[in-house]
């Protein structure tokens, strides 16, 4: 009787490894656990969801032209240059600052770009090094003024949106430069080559490209989980995980296939590609991404616990020089054409883009991929918009409402948390 009651209890002790099923109460604890966790990633979830919903509707709205292939491949180019600006944004964002220059800046880089290569007969090539090197001398005028001589990057950057839009100015007359080489040209509106000659249904070269973004998203997906499940550091319930990456899996796949449909891969959709990579594994694992993020949760703390903050600074607008010198290249190669009114309004998109993805207006919170989320969740309202007809007062107006119900959520979500 004595080994019956203690195999019982054995059983009881062992709960679903002793092939018992899980009681209501284990099963409520489960459920719990996940629903925990996916409130705490509500910022990120309700993103995903806002671009879903926003891409439906549009697709239902435009009677199926949303996505068409050649109007997949337009939203990647024609919201390219603001992606890039994104990027470089957050980062500014997350370490506590602003950049209202970056839409000069890119006005700037064009018009130099348009003298490099028609007035002083410059090789193509060579004038897209120079304008990047431009873009790190503008970044160190601006960092040293913000890290080292303390003026607040809001002055400092208004100050720069003046500066370089009166240089772009000097630099073009006040006159349009064009044409510009059809190698510059890719830059901003090519694609790379058909390997079908231009004959198969979907461009192989491009659903090889998408297939192996898959496999490489899953593998590293499963590489990171398993290194924080080894140092007990997984919280994700393992069904959503699953989820979320059978979602990217489809997402990338999609946008493959409809890229395919068309002329294919847009090569500054490649350039977006390789800096969403690099970004996204500088902020999550490099000392300097690390750094950033400190900086921006508390300037104080950073600096007593040994952080550079004034060196960090300092690159970090660099960084952005160079990516809204290299925006500047994009915009002047798909418009074929320096002009002194580019870039107007390009900050503002950066910005919109950077906060509409889910980064903190007090700095410290953000990710790159949310700020490209962000962009394109602009980008599929203006394409969307237009498509319909909807006229620039009011596309003005519902952005400026998605913005402002963007950061309201981003308040609630502190204040819900305990957060002041």
């Amino acid at each position: 009787m004595s080994d019956l009651t203690t195999a019982r209890t054995s059983d009881a002790s062992r709960g679903t490894e002793g092939g018992v099923p899980p009681t209501p109460n284990q099963r409520g604890g489960a459920i719990g656990t996940a629903l925990k966790y996916l409130t705490g990633q509500l910022r990120q979830i309700g993103l995903f969801i806002a671009l879903i919903v926003i891409v439906i509707f549009f697709e239902v709205a435009t009677d199926g032209i949303t996505l068409k292939p050649i109007n997949v491949s337009n939203l990647v180019i024609q919201n390219s240059y603001i992606l890039i600006l994104a990027i470089g944004m957050v980062m500014v964002i997350i370490a506590g600052h602003i950049d209202l220059s970056v839409g000069s800046v890119v006005a700037f880089v064009g018009a130099m770009s348009g003298v490099m290569i028609t007035q002083w007969n410059l090789p193509w090539w060579v004038a897209i090094i120079l304008c990047l090197a431009l873009g790190v001398l503008v970044g160190m005028f601006q960092g040293f003024w913000i890290a080292y001589f303390g003026i607040p990057a809001f002055i400092v950057t208004l100050a720069g949106m003046l500066i370089f839009r009166g240089l772009t100015q000097i630099a073009l007359q006040n006159k349009q430069i064009s044409p510009f080489p059809d190698e510059f040209r890719a830059l901003g509106s090519g694609f790379l080559p058909d390997l079908g000659g231009g004959t198969s249904f979907l461009e192989p070269l491009t659903m090889i490209l998408g297939l192996v973004a898959a496999v490489l998203l899953v593998f590293q997906g499963v590489r990171q989980r398993v290194a924080k499940r080894k140092y007990d550091l997984e919280d994700e319930p393992v069904v959503w995980f699953l989820l979320k990456l059978a979602f990217t899996v489809v997402l990338v796949l999609l946008i493959a296939y409809l890229l395919a449909g068309y002329r294919g891969t847009p090569i500054v959709l490649v350039v977006l590609g390789v800096l969403a990579v690099v970004y996204s594994a500088v902020m999550a694992r490099t000392v300097w991404g690390r750094h950033i993020y400190a900086i921006g949760g508390n300037l104080n703390a950073a600096a007593l616990s040994g952080v550079k903050t004034k060196r960090v600074t300092f690159l970090l607008f660099i960084n952005m020089g160079v990516l809204s010198a290299l925006a500047g290249l994009v915009f002047t190669a798909q418009l074929n054409l320096a002009n002194p009114k580019a870039g107007d309004g390009f900050e503002l998109d950066a910005i919109a883009a950077v906060f509409v993805g889910g980064a903190a207006i007090t700095g410290g919170i953000g990710t790159v991929t949310g700020a490209i989320i962000g962009g394109l969740i602009i980008g599929i309202l203006n394409n969307g918009m237009s498509i319909m007809g909807v006229g620039t007062e009011y596309q003005q107006l519902i952005k400026g409402l998605v913005l402002l119900a963007a950061v309201a959520f981003d308040v609630y979500n502190k204040r819900r948390s305990g957060g002041k």
